[in-house]
């Protein structure tokens, strides 16, 4: 894949805190959408706002579409567009003026259809004469996005999109974003909601203290990092684990009652192993009345990765 945006040595200090970005090199492909997940200050805002030109670094280079960006902003910058976490616009404003006014800042000229058609896209365009601060605090989210859109970015910027709106106004932004993509829009995404990054991300990155902790391709890195936890309930309680399943990584409750499994690597060599050790048991007329599997998630590994990193 082409990437589209190159960053190197990327890094930022403040001089009354702590290093905000550690030296932090990153590619992002052309068409992908890659999600940048890390705690609170782990330093994502940090590095959307460097590249879209709203914190100046104090070193690295950053270069969209071949453009380094200290040296010719402008011609890169019309190309990005970003969705902030804060409402920035002036409450008082109509939903259609906001949306023109962006399109405007750009030096592109009024478009009337395809504001309609963002509109529309974003179930904004029954609201397009209401002032902003009539609006739900969904709405006003959409608006972000809508704003974002209006100069048709080839990159996109989403600051936790989904923050404060309900489950069923998230699903329909997350509708909106995957028709972005296929778009051929390229999409970087912060969120606290890991679930949306392993149902769309195509690759993932960890951040926190402002140091890139891993970078790499959402299936791999669960297939390498995840595991599988299998717990099967005895018929009848047994003393220890019988020597014809020592070789399972298998852990026996005090009350001798259940025998619970623990696979780490690869997910699909985990559930053969599963496999496996029920065929086992069943050859050592070891009888179970229920088998409950649960594989880790996304969320999983990112939590034990900046746990370990800690």
């Amino acid at each position: 894949m082409q990437p589209i945006l190159e960053i190197q040595g990327l890094t930022k200090r403040y001089a009354d805190g702590p290093i905000a970005l550690d030296a932090v090199d990153l590619t992002i492909n052309q068409g992908e959408i890659f999600a940048l997940l890390g705690p609170n200050g782990a330093g994502k805002t940090t590095l959307i706002g460097a590249v879209c030109g709203l914190v100046r670094p104090s070193g690295g280079t950053i270069r969209a579409f071949g453009v380094d960006l200290a040296k010719d902003w402008r011609s890169a910058r019309a190309r990005i567009g970003l969705v902030p976490q804060e409402m920035a616009t002036d409450m008082f404003t109509k939903v259609s003026d906001a949306v023109n006014y962006s399109r405007g800042l750009f030096g592109l000229k009024r478009d009337p259809a395809r504001i309609e058609e963002i509109l529309t896209s974003l179930t904004l365009w029954d609201k397009r004469d209401s002032q902003i601060r009539h609006l739900s605090g969904g709405m006003k989210r959409r608006v972000l996005i809508a704003k974002a859109l209006a100069h048709d970015p080839q990159l996109l910027f989403l600051d936790e999109p989904t923050a404060g709106v309900d489950v069923e106004l998230r699903r329909d932004m997350w509708r909106q974003i995957g028709a972005m993509r296929a778009k051929g829009t390229t999409i970087v995404l912060t969120t606290h909601y890991i679930e949306e990054a392993e149902e769309m991300a195509d690759r993932v990155g960890v951040i926190d203290k402002g140091r890139l902790l891993l970078v790499e391709e959402k299936r791999a890195l669960m297939a390498r990092m995840g595991s599988i936890e299998a717990e099967f309930a005895l018929a009848v309680p047994l003393r220890e684990v019988p020597a014809a399943l020592v070789d399972y990584p298998l852990v026996l409750s005090d009350d001798g009652a259940s025998l619970t499994y623990r696979g780490h690597g690869g997910a699909v060599d985990a559930r053969g192993e599963v496999a496996r050790l029920t065929e086992a048991l069943v050859r050592s007329n070891i009888a179970f009345t229920a088998l409950d599997t649960r594989q880790s998630s996304l969320e999983d590994i990112f939590v034990d990765l900046v746990e370990q990193k800690a």
